[in-house]
This record gives C-alpha cells, structure tokens and sequence, in this order.
C-alpha cells in the first residue's frame, strides 16, 4: 500500500479539516501530542464520527483496541465494538485497506488520511472518508490513535448500516496520503 505525501488540503471534510488542525496546534517539534489534548477538547460536536482506540502489544505485535466510538461508527461497523479489536471488526479481505493506514500512523507519528468508495446495500457508491490522528498518552511513543469517519454520496441518500461488512473484498482506494506536520497548519 503506497502513501502519498499530502498537503492538509486533501482532507475534504470541514469538520476532519478542524481535527487535523487541532492536531497540529499540539504537536511540537517531532512530537506526538498528548492524549491529555483529547481529554481537555470537548469534542461533542464530532463524537458520532469519531473512534477512540489503544495500540496493545508487545514487541512486534500490535492491535488497535476500541476504546468507545460514536453511534455513526457503531452504525457503519454494524453495532458497539467499544473493548474488540480492530482486526476482529474488519474483515479479513479488508485489513490491507482497513488496517494498514492505522499502522502507518503509528510508525510514521503523523496524520493519515484515506478515501475508499464503497456501497450501500442497495449498491449506491459512497466516498467513505477517514482522518487517522496519532497521540501519545506519556511522551513521544504513538500509544493512542483518534480517527474520524465521513460518508458522501453524490447523490445524498444512501443506507450506511453494516457498510463494514457489506462489502467482499476490499473497497476502491482513492486517496492514501500521510499528511507531514510542517504542512499540516
């Protein structure tokens, strides 16, 4: 999966383009913001599309867990997933497009961003958006990951129950793009 450096302009999205600047306001010099920033924001305004989740492991082997996410996330993932693992969530034809922007973002330290078409149960495309956001819960080490969904269909209505698991293989990657903190004011 190739990513492609972005300017923050690529982020579509009004309230992913306020994500991503807050973002930045508490990045510093090479440094993951801190979890505490999350804590502090009230961030009610985007909580239906937001997830929270933990990076878990030891060594080599990592798993996003879900923290809590908003009701339009459990919506598209087809219920609550607060305590599963991303990897359980997604399916397994999935995990390259569903999972790897969330690794890079932990690698790399910096905002990810993707846009997937998919359908609708009734096979209307959908331009299905996500801003991954790294943090750090004590110092510099990407421990937390915030990412926010966005769903647009051209022609405004469309179904997004269950847009997770509808889908066999995985979904048409438009855009993959890791967004570098000097751009991303």
């Amino acid at each position: 999966m190739e990513f492609a450096i972005a300017e923050p302009g690529v982020v579509r999205a009004i309230n992913q383009r306020w994500l991503l600047k807050f973002w930045k306001r508490h990045a510093g010099d090479g440094i993951t913001p801190p979890w505490s920033a999350i804590e502090a924001e009230n961030l009610t305004r985007l909580s239906e599309n937001l997830s929270f989740l933990d990076l878990t492991g030891e060594g080599e082997v990592k798993r996003f867990q879900i923290r809590k996410h908003g009701a339009g996330v459990a919506k598209v993932y087809g219920g609550d997933c607060s305590g599963r693992f991303l990897d359980e969530v997604i399916p397994r034809e999935r995990h390259k497009t569903g999972l790897m922007p969330y690794y890079r973002a932990y690698s790399t330290g910096l905002p990810i961003y993707t846009i997937c078409d998919v359908r609708d149960k009734d096979g209307r495309i959908i331009n299905f958006e996500r801003l991954i956001l790294p943090f750090s819960s004590g110092g510099h080490a990407v421990d937390r990951i915030v990412s926010c969904f966005e769903f647009i269909c051209e022609d405004g209505g469309f179904d997004n129950a269950a847009l997770v698991k509808l889908h066999q293989g995985a979904p048409t990657l438009r855009v993959c793009a890791m967004i570098e903190p000097q751009a991303a004011v």
